[in-house]
């Protein structure tokens, strides 16, 4: 995943180049500033309005003791969007104005659902198949399949100690640690 950001941050700017230059070819170059200069200032204000209904809408719902899923996703989706709308260029801002213009954004709130719900999928059946624990259990060799708990999942419900294969978690030896030394 790391690389994909790597390439991103590479690929975007050159872009966003390419396309404010055929936009300058095509209108001209003060009119491409202008243009440019006016996309940000409207973003700005959108941004400052939205984030103020996105906050509001989560204090809202803090007051109220609902769970705030779809309005902690709506302030996440501004503050992204804001970071690409002040970012110069076209294309960044096409996104950003995806992300926080009220109308568009259930649709990438929609999408930014699914993609967490397949990678937190992803994460779970990693953490829980393979070679073990996973999820702050013990990890075992190949093969070695790992103690379960009660519903038969690895790792979870174990009580602390030794958890190599054939030893007993009653061998731990309770006790205390006592500083030699009284500090100063």
């Amino acid at each position: 995943m790391g690389w994909l950001v790597a390439l991103a941050l590479l690929v975007v700017p050159i872009v966003e180049i390419y396309v404010i230059i055929q936009v300058g070819q095509v209108i001209g170059g003060w009119p491409t500033v202008a243009l440019l200069v006016l996309e940000s200032a409207f973003g700005a204000w959108l941004i400052k309005r939205e984030g103020r209904r996105a906050w509001a809408a989560l204090q809202s719902s803090f007051e109220t003791g609902k769970m705030p899923g779809r309005e902690l996703a709506d302030g996440a989706l501004v503050l992204i969007g804001g970071t690409l709308l002040l970012t110069p260029g076209f294309v960044t801002d096409i996104f950003g104005f995806f992300f926080v213009l009220p109308f568009t954004r259930p649709l990438a709130r929609r999408a930014l659902t699914a993609f967490l719900g397949r990678r937190v999928t992803q994460l779970g059946t990693n953490a829980l198949g393979g070679l073990g624990g996973g999820l702050g259990g013990p990890t075992f060799g190949p093969g070695t399949p790992g103690p379960t708990n009660s519903a038969g999942f690895p790792g979870f419900g174990q009580r602390p100690g030794p958890t190599a294969p054939g030893s007993s978690a009653d061998n731990v030896v309770q006790g205390e640690v006592v500083d030699p030394e009284p500090p100063k």
